[in-house]
């Protein structure tokens, strides 16, 4: 549910080329079926000439009710499509949990 939120938020937002949301709540110590931890790969043509960190601000501008709320932790991969493209539309995986998580 909150997934399917995130989802719309952003490709109402950015109309992206490519949206990956990914719920990794399950690689954390919560219970089963949560959704706290989200990975997010956007690639959109709203992102040229914007520096990471702008792009994560709006990314985060976004989402902020999400943040406010049931969501602890937002890993945000954000690409121009060129970006992507040379990136061979691979974002870096996400690290294991250090809070003994599975």
């Amino acid at each position: 549910m909150i997934q399917q939120t995130i989802e719309q938020k952003l490709h109402q937002t950015f109309n992206p080329t490519h949206l990956d949301v990914r719920n990794e709540s399950n690689m954390h110590n919560v219970p089963p079926g949560s959704e706290s931890h989200f990975k997010v790969i956007i690639v959109s043509d709203s992102f040229n000439g914007e520096r990471l960190v702008a792009r994560h601000r709006k990314v985060n501008s976004v989402l902020a009710d999400e943040l406010a709320g049931p969501v602890h932790a937002l890993a945000i991969h954000t690409y121009t499509p060129e970006e992507w493209k040379k990136q061979s539309q691979l974002a870096p995986d996400s690290p294991n949990c250090a809070g003994g998580g599975k």
